[in-house]
């Protein structure tokens, strides 16, 4: 008999000849999870705009959502790598839902303040803190070397799903039976992703040298971990520096719709719809081809059509709802570029017994950076207008893109070097 050859995980452990279908259990629960949360978003998202039509609290309901993540990721790839990955990650998922079903029953009492949704959000924020380094650290465990671009490709896939059907679902719910069954369905959908989760078995891994250390001294590993790719150092930091740039943009598409052409939530779904169909083909594109090798040209490239889309949109007329759509759908397909290839580039570098802290510091860099971005873009979007802010927003994000390429060490990541 022919000997079968048994399948080798990106970090070099013996895969179950059926891997595939473990990643398929996971993720099939990690795509109901997301759409739920992605309904649940923005429909809180839309109350707000509906009740205040502010920038400045838009951006505030973003700041709730990402500075825990940005606070406490550090801490919790520790957590990541300290303890069962997959029990941080049930445990957080499992606390998401409740959030949102105590959300659910104090809205559907007659309850419902600002206040209280970006408190909320700020829970929320917590859990994903927890769960964001924790899977992604689990998954060079789980998938071989030659997948691992295309398994990491995934998360921006379901984000692309959740885009498309999310908002009208959040919308339609919202408008018809209220906010309170958006909540509800969020912690169904949280339900079915820990349900997944428990019916596989996913490998764990802990650094022995860090078990009796205080969590300050394993972060300084994950760090040390990183700058020994001083591409990696310098990217991620330029990518946080984007962060700042086009996270307000985000947030205020909603108010794009909503003020400058004049829409209703209908029509600011189809907005995010456009983009999350763009992110699909971008998504599916990456999977289906891999990604290549050069990693770091593909980002690059990302940015630039991010910030020439985004400065296009901001010059459109106010009649001009299709061409909003429609550049929103280019913008989709650039987005994809972001996450994972980044994600790949730091598992390629970064031994897996420290890749939670490596990867909590990167989720960290980027949270952090997304609340500051929604506090400046929030202040100068109300100063000078949505429109214009999309214009000068997007000039700078083309710029970053531009000079994060110019580093000789980001482009060497490409050739296998730091």
């Amino acid at each position: 008999m022919a000997e079968t050859t048994q399948p080798i995980s990106a970090s070099g452990r013996i895969l179950p000849q059926r891997w595939l279908s473990i990643i398929v259990v996971i993720w099939v629960g990690q795509a109901a999870a997301m759409v739920t949360a992605f309904s649940a978003g923005y429909a809180a998202i839309w109350y707000v705009t509906e009740t205040t039509g502010s920038a400045l609290m838009l951006a505030a309901m973003g700041i709730c959502t990402y500075l825990p993540q940005g606070l406490l990721s550090p801490l919790c790839g520790v957590a990541a790598d300290r303890f069962n990955r997959k029990a941080v990650m049930i445990v957080s998922g499992l606390g998401i839902g409740v959030v949102s079903l105590v959300l659910g029953f104090v809205i559907l009492l007659g309850h419902a303040t600002i206040g209280l949704i970006m408190v909320v959000m700020v829970a929320r924020g917590v859990g994903q803190a927890f769960r964001i380094p924790a899977m992604m650290a689990a998954m060079p465990m789980l998938v071989p070397e030659k997948h691992l671009l295309r398994i990491n490709t995934l998360d921006s896939l379901l984000v692309s799903v959740a885009n498309i059907g999310a908002p009208a679902l959040g919308i339609l719910l919202y408008t018809t039976v209220g906010l309170h069954s958006v909540m509800f369905l969020d912690f169904v959908g949280a339900l079915v992703a820990v349900g997944g989760l428990l019916l596989v078995k996913i490998p764990t891994t802990h650094d022995a040298s860090g078990a009796s250390r205080s969590a300050f001294a394993n972060l300084r590993d994950g760090a040390l971990a990183l700058a020994a790719t001083r591409g990696l150092v310098v990217l991620i930091i330029g990518l946080g520096l984007g962060m700042v740039v086009v996270m307000p943009m985000g947030s205020l598409f909603p108010l794009m719709t909503f003020e400058h052409f004049h829409g209703d939530g209908y029509m600011a779904s189809i907005s995010e719809a456009a983009f999350g169909i763009g992110l699909l083909v971008g998504s599916g594109t990456l999977i289906a081809w891999g990604g290549g090798k050069r990693l770091a040209v593909l980002i690059m490239a990302a940015a630039l059509i991010v910030g020439a889309t985004t400065a296009a949109i901001g010059l459109l007329d106010s009649s001009l709802f299709a061409g909003f759509v429609a550049l929103a759908g280019v913008m989709g397909v650039a987005w994809a570029g972001f996450n994972g290839p980044l994600v790949t580039l730091i598992q390629r570098h970064v031994p897996e017994e420290k890749m939670g802290r490596a990867l909590g510091l990167n989720t960290a860099m980027l949270g952090l950076a997304s609340p500051v971005g929604l506090a400046l873009g929030g202040v100068l979007a109300e100063a000078i207008g949505v429109a214009p802010f999309f214009v000068i927003d997007g000039i700078a994000c083309f710029a970053i893109g531009a000079a994060i390429y110019s580093f000789k060490s980001v482009r060497a990541l490409d050739k296998g070097e730091g």
